[in-house]
């Protein structure tokens, strides 16, 4: 990276809300660099205290630039109607993770392009819809990682508002408030505290 960039990254942080995180995601040419593995994470983790559990297998398509992303969980619950979502991908994510329980739903989009990018530019991890998405061309272009149960092309209504930081359950795992959740090509999984470390980023070996 030049240093003329490095002064264009530095100046744009100092002037937005961007985290350090998210221009590193939006200017890396290995975005998942140093962010482990979910089968790292089972390997080192599977007796855990921390309750590692994992979402059934197959059930998630991955969308995005970023299949690997994880962070904090915030929650939103709501079937077919996506304001609480566009208000909570508005606020700063924090490199959070969103997770929306939208019901299993796949009459409706939960999520299309503009709110995706409402989440990329406010800073969030990602975003996990147990639902469907739509603009899925479009997302697949921007620096965020979504997680979702396929696509549709009808918008949501608008009808309630929905609830946002209560437990959500669904894929066999509860996904808690403050919890942690990690996504990767192989699926995802759940921990009641963080399991990986920022500062490591060595492949291990397979046997």
């Amino acid at each position: 990276m030049t240093m003329a960039v490095r002064h264009f990254l530095s100046s744009l942080q100092s002037k937005s809300n961007i985290s350090a995180a998210t221009i590193f995601r939006m200017t890396s040419s290995t975005p998942s660099f140093a962010i482990p593995s979910l089968a790292d994470l089972c390997d080192d983790h599977v007796s855990s205290p921390q309750r590692l559990s994992v979402v059934t297998p197959g059930l998630f398509s991955s969308y995005g630039k970023h299949p690997r992303f994880h962070g904090r969980i915030e929650t939103v619950r709501c079937f077919e109607s996506n304001p609480m979502v566009r208000t909570v991908l508005s606020s700063p994510g924090d490199d959070r993770v969103l997770v929306v329980d939208g019901g299993g739903s796949k009459r409706v989009a939960i999520l299309g392009d503009q709110i995706a990018k409402l989440a990329m530019e406010n800073s969030w991890a990602g975003v996990i819809v147990h639902g469907c998405i739509r603009d899925s061309a479009v997302i697949n272009g921007m620096d965020i990682g979504v997680k979702a149960l396929g696509t549709h092309p009808v918008k949501s209504l608008k009808s309630h508002i929905g609830e946002r930081g209560v437990p959500v359950d669904f894929g066999d795992v509860e996904f808690v408030p403050g919890h942690w959740v990690y996504s990767d090509e192989d699926g995802i999984i759940v921990s009641e505290g963080p399991i990986h470390d920022e500062g490591s980023n060595e492949k291990k070996s397979k046997l």
